[in-house]
């Protein structure tokens, strides 16, 4: 972010929404919003043992430390920003190893949301997310919208959560670095009881770096669990009567070697992007790992990568104007909105993705 032409970008745009404000692709990371969803399935195994806990409380600590792990995968990631997928941009992760498939899509352009469905034996995983982000002089805030929900069928249970806000510190001088703070309320729809987790901010006379604090209450309000740790390292359960007396729920694994030459991916995260013969020609014309400018800049080729998102943005937009005139309705594959459509909709999948696989239908090319 030193160049001067960042520089005027962010100045010029003080305390607006930078969704929407076409960036050089040297901020970038070589992979996007719709993986970034899927990276946070990376201690997928927290779901596995809640759907396997006869205590509901058991199962409240799991899910929590499990909405806590998403994070872990940022830590080292303050430097660059995922790309953004064009609209009807789809990725899918399938891993036999975690026991679960994964399927996103971009859902809508204005505003920009993603959708995403996760679903394995034991859980079903699902989100849809739009975030705005904002430039306040010295920092960018992420402030995300849309719910988390996981289901637990053997449980009957269905939990849901919303995210709490990101900032990226020290955008121009010193090192940069991301904190996450805020308030995460873990709902059961089908208990009663919540989690209440903080993440705290780290101020100026403050060591609090990273630390989440939390509570696990019952239907009835009274407090049956406890949660310390820290968002990119653990998290701990303890009773107030002992509170050095500290069990493991989660530890995060640690980031290759490399990381530092690979912008800081964790080992999921660089695998999210590999394109093998195995599942190459299983794969719809629309999925992240066709798209040409990430390709191009994944390979080192920052020019060549450049001049491809131009395209891309302009395809799209041509796109959208056609269909504009036209008057056809552009309308999600894999997804559909519950409550209307736009801001504060939410998103289902639909199904038959999967079913599809190896046979999808025609469709036109959005690279």
């Amino acid at each position: 972010m030193e160049s001067i032409s960042v520089l005027s970008i962010l100045r010029n745009n003080v305390g607006k929404d930078l969704s929407t404000i076409a960036m050089p692709i040297a901020l970038n990371e070589p992979l996007n919003l719709l993986q970034k969803l899927a990276e946070e399935l990376e201690y997928c195994d927290l779901l596995d043992a809640a759907a396997d806990a006869e205590n509901v409380v058991d199962r409240m600590v799991l899910v929590s430390a499990f909405a806590v792990s998403g994070y872990a995968s940022t830590v080292n990631r303050a430097g660059r920003k995922p790309f953004n997928p064009l609209l009807g941009e789809t990725f899918e992760c399938i891993r036999p190893d975690k026991g679960f498939r994964f399927v996103s899509e971009k859902v809508s352009h204005h505003p920009p949301v993603m959708a995403c469905h996760a679903e394995s034996p034991k859980y079903t995983f699902y989100q849809d997310n739009l975030v705005k982000s904002k430039f306040w002089g010295k920092s960018m805030e992420l402030v995300p919208s849309g719910t988390v929900n996981v289901t637990l069928p053997s449980k009957k249970d269905h939990l849901q959560w919303t995210k709490v806000t990101t900032c990226m510190r020290n955008v121009f001088a010193g090192t940069r670095y991301l904190e996450h703070y805020g308030t995460m309320k873990i709902t059961s729809l089908s208990t009663g009881y919540t989690s209440v987790l903080t993440f705290k901010e780290a101020g100026y006379f403050s060591s609090a770096k990273n630390e989440v604090v939390g509570t696990v209450f019952d239907c009835e309000g009274g407090e049956v669990a406890w949660i310390c740790g820290k968002w990119d390292d653990a998290l701990y359960r303890f009773e107030k009567s002992s509170p050095n007396n500290l069990q493991v729920i989660w530890r995060a694994t640690p980031c290759p070697a490399h990381h530092a030459q690979m912008y800081g991916f964790t080992q999921l995260a660089v695998e999210l992007n590999e394109l093998t013969p195995d599942i190459e020609h299983l794969l719809p014309i629309t999925d992240t790992r066709f798209r040409t400018d990430q390709r191009l800049y994944e390979d080192g080729k920052i020019d060549e990568a450049e001049r491809e998102k131009l395209r891309l943005e302009q395809k799209q937009r041509e796109t959208r104007k056609r269909m504009e005139m036209e008057g056809v309705k552009w309308e999600p594959k894999w997804f559909v909105a519950r409550g209307g459509e736009g801001e504060g909709s939410e998103w289902r999948y639909k199904g038959g993705y999967f079913e599809s696989r190896g046979g999808f239908p025609p469709m036109e090319s959005i690279f």
